[in-house]
C-alpha cells in the first residue's frame, strides 16, 4: 500500500470509528459488535504504524471512549481514565506477558477480574461522603452525573471504617439480566400503549442491558433513573499516597469501607493460572445475574505498575482478554408465523434445541419478509445462531453446504395463520398485516389486553391469561362483552393457559376472591374518562397524546364518529395517517356497535368539565414549551396552557411561540431558542399573561 491508498483507508477508517464510538457511548445504540470494532481499530493502528507521518491528534488510536454528552456539566478527571488494551487470543496474552516480564522480571503476580459490560464511572470522596460522579467522557472529562449515581443502592454516600479524606474510587454501573427484561418488556407495552406500530417496536427497544443501564445513567430525571434498579461494582482506588502494597489488597480495603466489590478475582502467580481463570469464566459466565465479555488482566503490584508505565492510551501493566460473542450451530425445523395485536405477523425459526450462552435455544425471531430473504433461508437449512448483546437469539447466517438438495426456499406466507385472511404489506413498511382486526382470535384477544390496562382502563383483577382463557371459553368476543359478564359465570370457571417453554398447559381456576375483583374492577373502570375510553379502544396509531389532543378537540364521542378525515388530520400533531386509521375505525358497523353497548353500560363517552378548572382562550393558537424547574410541576404548568387554549409541544422550532423557562433549563434548549429569537418568559410572567 502506497502513502496515499494508506491515507485514504486511514481517513475512512477514523471517520467509521469516531461514528461507531459515537453510537456506543453517547446514544447507546451500537451497531456493530465489539469484535468488529477492535478488528477495524487495530487495523487502523496497525497502517498508523506504518505510516507514523499519517497520525492524526484526534485519531481514534489516540482517543479514550467516546463524546461528552452535552446534557450534563462536564468535569475533568483528577486521574485520566485511560482504556485497556484487548485482545482476543491466547498468543496475544502471551506476548503480553512476555513484555511484562522483559519489563520488571519474573516475580510479581497478576490480578485477573471479570470485564463488566457496563458503563465505567469515577467517584470522588471527601471525608467519607460522596462528592461527585462523573463518566469517562473522553478520558480527559466526562458528564457530572452525581444525582443520577445517588439512587444507585449498591454504592454508598457515605462511608465507614478508616478511609483516606480524598480519593476516587472507579467502578463499572451496570444492570441485571432480569431487570433488564422486565424493563424492556415493561417499555414494549408502553410503546403498544402509545399507538406505535408493532414492527417499529424492535428498533425502540434496548438491545442489551448495557445500553440500557448507559441510557438510564444520562436521563434528566433522577427519580426515573432511580426505577431502573442500576447496580455497580466499585474495583479501582486512586489516591495520591498509596495506601496498600498490591490492587488485590485495595479491593479488600474497599470493601471495609462499604463498596460493593466483585467476589469474582482471584491473584495469579502466572499466566498459566491466568488462562485457566479465562477459560473458567468463559462457560460459567452464563449463570451470573450480569453480563461480562471478558477477564482484566493487572499486574497486582504497585511498584511494578509505575516500573511499567503508560503509553499515551493505555497502561502497559494491564490488559483485557475479550470473549468473542457464542455461536451455536443447528438445523430449522419449520418457520411459524405469530399475530400480533395490531395484526402485524412475525416470522419465527422454531430451532432444533441447541445450548448457546448458558440457555436452551428453540427459537429465535426472523423479524420479516425482508430478513427471510437476506439470509436465504431455505428448508431444514443448518443455521448459525447468535445471542445479540446476549440476550435475543438470531439467525446470523446459513451453511448453505450442508443444505439439502431438493431442500425449498422459504416463501412468506400469503394468508393469515389464525383466521386465513389475505395478508396485506402497504408501500415503504416492511411487515406484512392481518386487515381482519374484527374476527382475528389473536387480535381479538390483543384489544382486549390492552383495553384492561393500566394506562387504559385500568381493570384490575383482570390480566392477560384471563383475557385468553374467557376468550376461548366463549364468554368474551369483544371489549364490550367485558361489561356483560356476571359473577356466577366467573366463580369456579376452569380454563386452560397458554403453552409454556416445555409445550406443557396448566389449567387455572377463578376463585370466589378473585371473582369479586374482576366484578368490582369492571365496575370500577366506568368512571375512566373519556380520553382514556378513546385510547382504550385500540385505534391504530392512537396513543395516549393523540386520545386526549382528539378527546379535546371534538369533546364527545358522538361527534368525534361523525367528524371527516381532513378535520382530524387538521388538529396539531395528529396527521393525514392517524386520521384514516380513526375515521376507518368508526366507519365499520361492528365497532359502532360495540362503542353503543359501551355507552349503554355508563362508560364515559364526553369530557367530564370539573367545575374548579379554569378555560379561557388567552392562550388560543400560541404554542408554548415547558422546560426547567418550577414552584409547581410541570404537567400542572402544561394543563394550564391546554385550560386556557394554548397547546404544549416537545421540542423548539421556529414556530414555537413560547418558552417558559425554568431553573437549571439546558443550556442547549437556551441557545437554540435565543438563536431562533424565541420569546422567553418566566413562571411569573406566564401567570400574568392567563391572569383575570
Amino acid at each position: 500500500m502506497n502513502v496515499e491508498e494508506a491515507k485514504t483507508r486511514i481517513a475512512h477508517l477514523s471517520k467509521t470509528l469516531k461514528e461507531h464510538n459515537h453510537k456506543y457511548y453517547v446514544l447507546s445504540q451500537p451497531s456493530i459488535s465489539d469484535y468488529e470494532f477492535d478488528l477495524l481499530l487495530k487495523e487502523l493502528e496497525a497502517l498508523e504504524k506504518e505510516f507514523p507521518n499519517l497520525v492524526q491528534t484526534d485519531s481514534p488510536t489516540q482517543q479514550v471512549g467516546g463524546d461528552i454528552t452535552k446534557n450534563f456539566t462536564q468535569v475533568k478527571h483528577r486521574y485520566p481514565m485511560l482504556s485497556l488494551g484487548n485482545t482476543y487470543s491466547e498468543e496475544e496474552l502471551k506476548e503480553f506477558d512476555e513484555r511484562v516480564r522483559k519489563g520488571i522480571g519474573n516475580y510479581f503476580t497478576y490480578v485477573c477480574e471479570l470485564k463488566f459490560d457496563g458503563l465505567a464511572i469515577s467517584i470522588t470522596y471527601e471525608n467519607g461522603k460522596m462528592l461527585r460522579a462523573v463518566t469517562r467522557g473522553d478520558g480527559v472529562q466526562g458528564d457530572d452525573v452525581t444525582a443520577n449515581v445517588k439512587t444507585i443502592q449498591s454504592i454508598p454516600k457515605e462511608l465507614k471504617g478508616h478511609y483516606p479524606p480524598l480519593f476516587d474510587i472507579r467502578g463499572e454501573i451496570f444492570m441485571h439480566k432480569k431487570t433488564f427484561e422486565r424493563l424492556n418488556n415493561e417499555l414494549r407495552n408502553d410503546l403498544l400503549n402509545q399507538g406505535v406500530d408493532e414492527d417499529k417496536i424492535p428498533e425502540r427497544l434496548y438491545k442489551n442491558p448495557r445500553n440500557f443501564a448507559s441510557g438510564s445513567l444520562k436521563m434528566q430525571d433522577s427519580k426515573e433513573v432511580a426505577k431502573r434498579a442500576l447496580d455497580a461494582f466499585l474495583y479501582f482506588v486512586y489516591t495520591d499516597n498509596e495506601l496498600t502494597e498490591t490492587h488485590a489488597e485495595s479491593l479488600k480495603l474497599a470493601e471495609s469501607w462499604g463498596f460493593q466489590v466483585s467476589d469474582h478475582f482471584k491473584v495469579c502467580q502466572n499466566i498459566e493460572e491466568v488462562m485457566s481463570f479465562i477459560k473458567g469464566y468463559e462457560n460459567s459466565r452464563h449463570e451470573l445475574s450480569y453480563e461480562i465479555d471478558g477477564v482484566v488482566i493487572k499486574v497486582n503490584e504497585y511498584r511494578h505498575q509505575q516500573d511499567l508505565g503508560f503509553t499515551a492510551k493505555i497502561p502497559r501493566w494491564a490488559i483485557a482478554y475479550k470473549y468473542k460473542a457464542e455461536t451455536a450451530v443447528t438445523k430449522l425445523r419449520e418457520v411459524t408465523y405469530q399475530v400480533g395485536r395490531t395484526g402485524a405477523i412475525t416470522p419465527v425459526a422454531n430451532l432444533v434445541p441447541v445450548q448457546l450462552a448458558g440457555t436452551t435455544v428453540k427459537r429465535a425471531s426472523l423479524y420479516n419478509a425482508d430478513e427471510i430473504e437476506r439470509l436465504n433461508l431455505f428448508d431444514h437449512d443448518t443455521v448459525f445462531v447468535e445471542k445479540g448483546g446476549e440476550i435475543i437469539p438470531k439467525i446470523t447466517g446459513v451453511d448453505e453446504s450442508k443444505r439439502d438438495l431438493f431442500a425449498q426456499k422459504i416463501q412468506y406466507i400469503q394468508l393469515c395463520p389464525e383466521c386465513q385472511t389475505p395478508l396485506v404489506r402497504k408501500e415503504g413498511e416492511v411487515v406484512h398485516y392481518c386487515p381482519n382486526d374484527l374476527h382475528c382470535p389473536p387480535q381479538l384477544i390483543g384489544k382486549m389486553e390492552h383495553f384492561i390496562s393500566r394506562r387504559a382502563m385500568n381493570i384490575e383483577g383482570l390480566g392477560s391469561e384471563t383475557i385468553a382463557g374467557l376468550f376461548h371459553k366463549g364468554l368474551i368476543h369483544s371489549y364490550a362483552d367485558l361489561y356483560d359478564l356476571r359473577y356466577e359465570q366467573l366463580n369456579g370457571l376452569e380454563f386452560e393457559l397458554e403453552e409454556d417453554a416445555e409445550g406443557k398447559r396448566k389449567k387455572r381456576s377463578i376463585k370466589e376472591k378473585g371473582a369479586l375483583n374482576m366484578i368490582n374492577g369492571i365496575e370500577a373502570s366506568k368512571q375512566i374518562p373519556f380520553e382514556r375510553v378513546l385510547f382504550a379502544l385500540g385505534i391504530r396509531m392512537v396513543g395516549e397524546t393523540v386520545a386526549k389532543k382528539l378527546a379535546q378537540k371534538f369533546e364527545t364521542m358522538e361527534q368525534l364518529m361523525l367528524v371527516r378525515t381532513e378535520d382530524i388530520a387538521g388538529v396539531y400533531e395528529i396527521g393525514e395517517k392517524i386520521a384514516e386509521n380513526v375515521t376507518r375505525f368508526f366507519a365499520d358497523e361492528e365497532n359502532r356497535k360495540i362503542i353503543e353497548r359501551l355507552k349503554q353500560h355508563g362508560l364515559q363517552m364526553a369530557i367530564q368539565i370539573d367545575p374548579n378548572e379554569v378555560k379561557s382562550t388567552k392562550l388560543e393558537g400560541k404554542s408554548f414549551l415547558v422546560s426547567g424547574t418550577f414552584s409547581m410541576s410541570r404537567d400542572e404548568l402544561k394543563k394550564l396552557i391546554e385550560n386556557n387554549g394554548g397547546r404544549n409541544v416537545g421540542s423548539i422550532s421556529k414556530s414555537l411561540d413560547y418558552l417558559i423557562v425554568g431553573d437549571k433549563m439546558g443550556p442547549e434548549k437556551l441557545k437554540k431558542a435565543t438563536d431562533l429569537n424565541i420569546p422567553m418568559v418566566d413562571e411569573n410572567t406566564f401567570l400574568e399573561m392567563i391572569k383575570g
